[in-house]
């Protein structure tokens, strides 16, 4: 009776690890078009095509922070809707803005929002030239310590402050793509969301997650290229040379907004490129705010915050790109 029993067991045992065996991993790549631009998601080992679980967590976020769906939690907000209590990806959102709020001393300011909305970079269409008054009375509802999280609801002080988190939406939409695949026990992946990119791990071949950066100021090196390795970093680009727009008076208006003056004219900064082993949302709300600093505010900031590595593409007094970086290239 007892070997019966023993053969049973042996037998069951048999059984499962022989399923077990026949589990098997592949890579993938997952691509598609989301928050108005693409992404390409690569993750490898995987049991499992995880693009339906992705797409659930890409319409949360939407749902909860995108100023582009008027039935979003944040476009209730900006709208003065009473009763609106915030869900846990608006809160980390919220919180993290704070953060970098201060941490730049405000130029990192998503209440710019009427302003970009003004100026045309939005989801309104208005496209105005404002005057300086025009600007000074928008500036009346920018500042982010103005706004507060009290029980779970958005508390402006005043209904027109208006919240735009759209420097820091995509890096956060990658953490959060990043917080899944970690959880399933993935552990090499490159998350890219509209050149907004984190990484683990290495490739297939066991080489470092690399990028290349079209490199501006000396073509002849490595082909015109900088060569990035971005296994367990984040990243993140913010520049003017693509989001602006001219006025029927030839007067350029760019889509990074100085939260100081209101004005959406351009630094002296062409570029921000931010490489950080910390959260993509993050890395994103800096390069964001190092646009609007300027390249001497910056640099003064990265000397202070020695972990934030950057590449910083400016132009000097005669018109020529140049580029200020305490990234170690490898």
């Amino acid at each position: 009776m007892k070997t019966t029993k023993t053969l049973l067991i042996f037998a069951v045992l048999t059984i499962f690890v022989s399923c077990n065996q026949d589990i098997k991993t592949q890579n993938f790549t997952l691509r598609g078009g989301i928050f108005g631009t693409t992404y390409k998601i690569t993750y490898l080992n995987a049991k499992d095509n995880y693009q339906k679980q992705l797409d659930s967590l890409f319409l949360r976020i939407n749902n909860s922070v995108s100023t582009y769906i008027s039935t979003s939690d944040i476009s209730k907000v900006n709208l003065g809707e009473t009763g609106v209590f915030i869900d846990t990806i608006f809160k980390e959102v919220f919180q993290k803005s704070k953060k970098i709020y201060k941490e730049t001393d405000g130029y990192f300011d998503p209440t710019v929002g009427n302003l970009v909305n003004a100026y045309g970079f939005g989801p309104k269409t208005e496209k105005l030239n404002l005057t300086d008054d025009q600007v000074k009375e928008y500036m009346q509802f920018v500042g982010l310590d103005k706004v507060a999280l009290i029980e779970g609801q958005i508390v402006k002080a005043h209904p027109k402050i208006y919240l735009d988190f759209n420097s820091i939406a995509k890096g956060f939409a990658i953490d959060i793509v990043a917080r899944f695949l970690n959880d399933k026990n993935i552990d090499n992946y490159l998350i890219e969301i509209g050149g907004e990119i984190r990484a683990k791990g290495t490739k297939d071949n066991n080489k470092p997650w690399i990028i290349k950066l079209v490199n501006p100021v000396n073509a002849i090196d490595n082909e015109g290229f900088k060569v990035i390795n971005l296994s367990d970093k984040s990243m993140a680009t913010s520049g003017n040379y693509r989001k602006y727009r001219v006025a029927e008076n030839g007067k350029k208006y760019v889509h990074t907004i100085n939260p100081k003056t209101g004005f959406a004219t351009e630094s002296n900064l062409l570029s921000a490129s931010v490489i950080a082993s910390i959260d993509c949302a993050d890395v994103d709300a800096y390069a964001t705010a190092f646009m609007a600093m300027g390249l001497e505010k910056s640099i003064v900031f990265l000397e202070k915050n020695p972990k934030i590595q950057a590449i910083l593409l400016f132009s000097d007094a005669d018109g020529n790109i140049n580029e200020y970086t305490n990234y170690m290239y490898n």
